[in-house]
């Protein structure tokens, strides 16, 4: 397989690591992912601090060289989209946090420049009444 590095995207935070890539297939080292999304490839299984899946059954997911990234994405429950061609892929929310969030009904934080330049967070209003409009082109 042939290595080179590729950027992967978790909750905005970009982690370049060394892959493999082969027949559209990308594999990560087992150090790489537990310092990009801190899951580790333990006996049994892989673990993220005391939350472990079991991978019985998922004999193509490591390798010699690597973890299959999208075997990875599917038993974590997280969309992946990966572009082996540009060598980046970006790891998307879960549907079990999604849900969590949307019922939260409380609004992910984002920083956006005013007219002027200024930025302003969305959680600097927290707990006030504020209008949020929104527009898109497309």
């Amino acid at each position: 397989m042939a290595r080179d590095t590729l950027t992967l995207i978790d909750d905005g935070r970009p982690h370049e690591v060394t892959a493999a890539f082969a027949d559209g297939v990308v594999r990560v080292a087992p150090e790489d992912l537990r310092t990009a999304f801190g899951w580790e490839l333990k006996p049994e299984g892989l673990c993220r601090g005391a939350r472990c899946i079991p991978t019985r059954g998922e004999e193509a997911l490591v390798t010699a060289d690597g973890i299959d990234l999208a075997r990875f994405a599917a038993l974590v429950d997280r969309p992946l989209a990966l572009d082996a061609a540009e060598r980046t892929a970006y790891l998307g929310v879960g549907a079990g946090e999604r849900a969590a969030q949307l019922a939260s009904l409380e609004a992910p934080d984002f920083t956006l420049p005013d007219l002027d330049g200024r930025p302003h967070a969305l959680s600097a209003y927290r707990g006030k009444k504020i209008f949020l409009l929104a527009y898109a082109s497309w």
